[in-house]
This record gives structure tokens, C-alpha cells and sequence, in this order.
């Protein structure tokens, strides 16, 4: 796969679908492009925001197939985690997911 658009529609989006159980053509449960606007950035965006009753329960962060996970990209990960409620978050380059949990 040569681009991350084609990686999260071939292995993210059916993983959240078939896997976690979410409707992905749902607005109300999946947010792609979901903004988490951090203090010294505007228009951040993060993959994908899930949600369960309007409250954010995991953030997806979604690179390209066969990219490696940085701990840069799971700094970039956390900034988003920072200002969001969500209590799961999930790095992924569709072959290898990296799960971080706030309690």
C-alpha cells in the first residue's frame, strides 16, 4: 500500500469494524479527521476519534503500511490524548498496533 488513505481503508477500517465492533459509517460512533486542538497548535488533527454515548474512548493514529512506529509519532499520539477524554489510544500502521492506556 502506498499511501495511509489505502492503508486505512484496507486494514484500519475493517479492523474497527469487524474487530472492535464499531460502525464505521456512523458519524456518531467514528470521527475521522477528528480535531484535538492542542495549546500551541490549532487544527490538529487525529485518524479517528471513537465514541460510545457523544463521550471520546479511543484515538486512532494511523501511519502508512510498512512505515515504522516512532516514538514521534507517539509523542504526536499523546499530544492529542492530552486534550481529549479518551482513555484509549492506539498507534497503528495497519500491521502493527501499539496500544497506550490513561487510567
Amino acid at each position: 500500500m502506498h499511501t495511509e488513505d489505502a492503508t486505512k481503508n484496507a486494514l484500519i477500517m475493517p479492523f474497527l469494524h469487524t474487530v472492535l465492533g464499531y460502525d464505521v459509517f456512523n458519524p456518531n460512533e467514528v470521527v475521522p479527521e477528528f480535531t484535538a486542538d492542542v495549546a500551541t497548535k490549532k487544527n490538529e488533527k487525529v485518524d479517528y476519534a471513537l465514541l460510545k454515548d457523544d463521550e471520546i474512548q479511543i484515538l486512532i493514529e494511523c501511519k502508512r503500511f510498512g512505515d515504522e512506529l516512532t516514538a514521534k509519532h507517539a509523542n504526536h499520539l499523546y499530544l492529542y490524548f492530552s486534550v481529549t477524554n479518551a482513555r484509549l489510544g492506539v498507534l497503528t500502521n495497519g500491521s502493527k498496533y501499539e496500544f497506550f492506556y490513561r487510567p
